[in-house]
């Protein structure tokens, strides 16, 4: 794409109120999934995440049937962390034409504050909680990381911890910008 197709997607994208910080708090908010869905599907690809063979996440036990739940728990979850970009473009204000019987229409500032705001906080105070219990579980379970393999974990899910409070901002944004143009 050139400089200026790209521009032009841009303008065709741009909506009035998102400020180019907004933008990326929400491409952050998107990406804090990421690091936890690759660490899921490596053991769905049956890769040793340091599981202890009496855990269900044990490496023997993958690929398989059980890997599908997996699969569909990181594309669950991918698909909610790309939904923080709707509150910052056209599509989250506006159904895309493309789409048949309800392409172009608006979709009302509730439909998309409420649950964001509703699933804010409901990551921040199960990433919470799960931050400070994991010690304690961890402990309490043989079968659980340790070492490098513990330290990955850590690293693959910490940045969950910023998807909570990144899509409360968003939300708010969203409610006032769109109170402000429509």
């Amino acid at each position: 794409m050139t400089p200026t197709a790209t521009s032009a997607a841009r303008a065709l994208d741009a909506v009035p109120g998102v400020s180019p910080w907004l933008r990326r708090l929400a491409a952050l908010a998107s990406l804090t999934v990421l690091p936890s869905c690759v660490w899921r599907l490596a053991i769905a690809a049956g890769v040793p995440m340091g599981w202890g063979p009496g855990s269900d996440l044990h490496h023997s036990y993958y690929p398989g049937r059980e890997s599908l739940v997996l699969v569909l728990v990181t594309v669950l979850q991918e698909a909610l962390g790309l939904l923080s970009l709707g509150l910052v473009q056209r599509w989250g204000e506006e159904l895309p034409r493309r789409l048949p019987w309800l392409g172009g229409r608006r979709i009302h500032p509730l439909v998309a504050v409420v649950p964001a705001a509703l699933g804010a906080l409901a990551l921040t105070a199960i990433t919470c909680l799960g931050a400070v219990t994991w010690n304690e579980v961890n402990a309490a379970n043989p079968d659980a990381p340790t070492g490098l393999a513990l330290w990955i974990f850590n690293l693959s899910y910490a940045p969950l911890l910023l998807w909570g409070p990144l899509l409360g901002v968003l939300a708010v944004a969203y409610w006032r910008r769109r109170r402000v143009h429509g």
